[in-house]
């Protein structure tokens, strides 16, 4: 089953437990997911495009928060969050940062890196590799410590 269908099952689940912020946040998972259909024109949107449009919304949601705690106002920080843990359900699960180590050190050791110049070469790969279970700063932070 595809992400669309994933999220519209699950909207149909919140409008039946009439919970507000659960709606308010798959409807714009989904109402992303139709903008990219549109724009590709016919094409199949892929499940990696799927996955980078949840990672984004996530990353929205956590920006809107800390900005928002920082203006003292929680109430609209609380709802963030809380969006933000609805949207998180549907990422695949996120790597312990042990397992990223182990994944990255692979990584590094595949296209052969040796120091930091080689860092594009393995966020290239590392990006690619581990889409959607980890964000791209926690891959790029790791790759620098390693590389370092």
């Amino acid at each position: 089953m595809s992400l669309e269908n994933t999220i519209s099952d699950a909207i149909k689940t919140a409008m039946r437990e009439k919970d507000k912020t659960a709606l308010d946040a798959l409807r714009a998972v989904k109402s992303q997911i139709q903008l990219l259909k549109t724009e590709a024109r016919g094409t199949e949107v892929s499940a990696e495009q799927e996955i980078a449009i949840v990672q984004r919304m996530i990353k929205q949601r956590k920006d809107s928060y800390q900005q928002f705690s920082e203006q003292n106002r929680n109430d609209l920080a609380e709802v963030e969050l809380a969006q933000m843990k609805i949207i998180e359900k549907f990422l695949p699960e996120q790597l312990s940062p042990e397992q990223l180590q182990k994944e990255i050190e692979k990584i590094i050791a595949d296209v052969q890196a040796t120091s930091m110049k080689d860092i594009g070469k393995v966020m290239g790969v590392a990006s690619k590799h581990l889409a959607g279970k980890a964000d791209g700063k926690t891959i790029s932070e790791m790759v620098k410590k390693i590389l370092s």
